[in-house]
């Protein structure tokens, strides 16, 4: 009895933890919680947000993003101009041992152009990144609600924190 009790909470615990996992791997690249808000059906763009981190010990950097849901997907920031805030493209992401590097609202997102349809919240859909060592990767972002700042960790679509397959 103890056995069975054993590994039923054993399969718990399993489950627990990988219904709340959301992460990626690309090479020695972790791409954690990969998320984007709600549109309305009539927006023509949105963006996607995640965390970037290695444990490995070079850098990396993330050079470009795309997927089936936008006619383009471009790397961009926020910067503050003469009192005004902007949003600017960049041409990569550096990903540095021991340093995190957050794409947020308000910061360095995946600016995601000509929507071809709208983001509904509890939907996912792919992006591929593409990262200067590790290569390209597809991960999947879940759509949170319209005014989320950030995602949320129920794992929305179900991911289970393995690695997505790139594609060809």
């Amino acid at each position: 009895m103890a056995r069975l009790l054993c590994l039923a909470t054993t399969l718990v615990l399993l489950g627990a933890s990988a219904a709340s996992a959301h992460g990626f791997k690309a090479g020695a690249v972790e791409i954690d919680h990969p998320w984007s808000r709600a549109t309305a059906p009539s927006a023509a763009n949105g963006a996607a947000y995640f965390v970037l981190s290695t444990n490995g010990k070079e850098e990396d950097r993330l050079l470009s993003a795309s997927t089936p849901v936008a006619d383009k997907a471009e790397l961009h920031t926020h910067l503050m101009d003469n009192g005004v805030m902007k949003m600017r493209p960049v041409n990569a992401i550096e990903v540095a041992p021991g340093s995190p590097t957050a794409l947020a609202p308000g910061g360095l997102h995946v600016m995601l152009l000509g929507l071809k349809q709208p983001l509904v919240k509890g939907k996912s859909f792919p992006l591929t990144l593409v990262f200067e060592k590790a290569g390209p990767t597809v991960v999947q972002v879940d759509v949170q609600g319209a005014g989320e700042t950030a995602p949320s960790h129920g794992g929305g679509a179900g991911h289970t924190g393995h690695q997505a397959p790139a594609k060809p």
